[in-house]
């Protein structure tokens, strides 16, 4: 498997960078586009890499409805777009009611791609898994929000979701900003297709401060034996400095290629 940083918080090199996620996924000779960021620049950074989206990919993979994650879908056209429904609700933060959602709408997107929407685990390839809804099952993930609906109701995220990649009966989790929770979405993974050894970890973690779930995290992570582990993006900086006191972690950047 290969792993192309499109888009991440942290500049590489020459590349830029924003408030925003876009993986190139490459496996067993799918290529598949992971996220989008909120502008054009995952495919000048693709171009920087030689790499062209538009003729390279056919599918592309929304973990979740933010801004940050699917807002460059408005710069793609004539692709499978794979997502959970929710994911075109609308969607706003509790403190000042600004906009968290997608810019496009459902029927838009339904113009510019062939739209498949799923609560449930889907196959992309015999070896690439969209997770689907990710069950809240600890007791440390997932019990508060900062985001409302269009209804003033708490906005749980209930679309986030991630990838699993099968690869010599190992798992390699990626994670758009794991709304859900990180141990959540990898005790999904494992349920559903009843492998156990987790080899990969990365994306956003959406760990922000020294707390108790961090520590569990940290905990699980450690416990299930996880052999790279690549916290990014939503992740900031007290959570990061205790994964790397912890697991030697690299932070990532745009322009970065990651092989397994």
């Amino acid at each position: 498997m290969k792993l192309t940083v499109l888009t991440e918080n942290c500049a590489g090199a020459k590349f830029g960078a924003e408030h925003g996620l876009s993986y190139l996924i490459e496996v067993e000779g799918e290529k598949i586009l992971f996220d989008t960021g909120h502008s054009d620049l995952f495919l000048r950074n693709a171009e920087l890499l030689h790499i062209n989206l538009e003729t390279e990919v056919d599918t592309v993979v929304l973990s979740h409805g933010h801004w940050d994650h699917g807002d460059g879908l408005q710069y793609l056209d004539g692709k499978t777009l794979i997502t959970h429904p929710a994911s075109f609700m609308k969607r706003y933060r509790k403190n000042d009611h600004s906009n968290v959602g997608l810019k496009l709408s459902r029927d838009q997107v339904e113009t510019k791609f062939k739209l498949i929407t799923t609560k449930d685990p889907y196959y992309i390839t015999s070896s690439i898994l969209f997770l689907g809804e990710i069950p809240r099952m600890n007791d440390y993930e997932s019990k508060t929000s900062t985001f409302i609906d269009q209804k003033g109701k708490v906005d749980d995220i209930p679309d986030d979701s991630g990838l699993a990649i099968i690869q010599d009966n190992q798992l390699i989790i990626v994670s758009g900003c794991a709304h859900a929770g990180i141990c959540n979405m990898i005790s999904h993974a494992c349920e559903i297709t009843g492998i156990r050894k987790i080899k990969a970890v990365l994306g956003g973690f959406h760990l922000k401060h020294q707390s108790l779930q961090l520590k569990k995290t940290i905990q699980f992570l450690k416990k299930n034996e996880v052999t790279h582990i690549y916290p990014s993006h939503c992740t900031e900086l007290p959570a990061l400095s205790a994964f790397f006191e912890n697991f030697g972690i690299k932070q990532l950047k745009s322009g970065m290629i990651l092989e397994f």
